[in-house]
């Protein structure tokens, strides 16, 4: 029996989709919610990729070799419904470094949905999530570390943070550490919250007004997603592609 034939359609019930739009789940194609992509970083190699999500589920699974480096920054500002799911394995010495932002408003809903799996020793991780949300739109975190018993020396994190500029905006995130190793370091942070009033009222007073006021906080906000980047131009790029959807839509 082909495998396509026996995977099942993904519903809220998951709780790896516990936050997606279930419109979507239930009309889209199966095999647009269940196909992988699948990427092989070769041992000592480095790559960092950089994607703007589009609308619709984007699945990858990614296997980092001893000692390498893989990186992805992504803007996730699609919409209805945009997803993008990351599974790493890494081999000993790997690195995985992943820096995300969803931003928008009306009814759309973005997110991101990594596990991450330490399988061998002196593996590190690192995820940094900022999103930006208005009106009804929702910005969705769930991330999953996985330390087998044997990954000694594993230091993971990831952090969360999200920036409701509306009232019926909203986020969540779901964190899980699933630790079989007793020599490592793990951590996860995660805040939702609204614009800072006093940074705000502080930048109005010295005559900056309010919309330049917001893009810089925004801005400043948002970057952290992109600190990483080893190329200051296309972190510049990322960073002003985010800013866009905010100068077109947001209040």
């Amino acid at each position: 029996m082909p495998e396509a034939a026996t995977l099942e359609r993904p519903s809220n019930r998951d709780e790896a989709w516990r936050y997606a739009d279930a419109g979507f789940l239930a009309e889209a194609e199966l095999a647009a919610l269940t196909d992988w992509h699948e990427l092989r970083i070769a041992a000592g190699e480095s790559r960092e990729d950089t994607r703007i999500v589009a609308a619709g589920v984007e699945r990858m699974r990614v296997h980092v070799g001893k000692g390498a480096r893989y990186a992805m920054f992504a803007l996730n500002a699609a919409g209805p419904y945009a997803r993008l799911e990351v599974e790493v394995t890494l081999e000993n010495g790997a690195h995985f470094e992943f820096g995300g932002v969803t931003v928008g408003g009306g009814d759309a809903t973005q997110e991101f949905v990594t596990r991450t799996i330490h399988a061998e020793p002196n593996a590190t991780s690192n995820q940094t999530v900022r999103s930006v949300h208005w009106g009804k739109a929702t910005g969705n975190f769930l991330g999953r570390i996985e330390v087998v018993k044997h990954a000694q020396k594993t230091d993971a994190a990831q952090n969360f943070r999200a920036l409701l500029l509306e009232k019926g905006a909203s986020a969540n995130t779901k964190p899980e550490l699933e630790i079989f190793a007793d020599d490592v370091q793990c951590a996860h942070g995660a805040a939702i919250g609204q614009m800072d009033e006093m940074a705000r009222y502080y930048m109005a007073a010295r005559g900056i007004p309010p919309e330049v006021a917001r893009k810089l906080l925004v801005q400043a906000f948002i970057g952290d997603a992109f600190v990483e980047m080893s190329d200051p131009d296309e972190a510049e790029r990322m960073l002003e592609a985010a800013l866009a959807h905010l100068d077109e839509d947001a209040i």
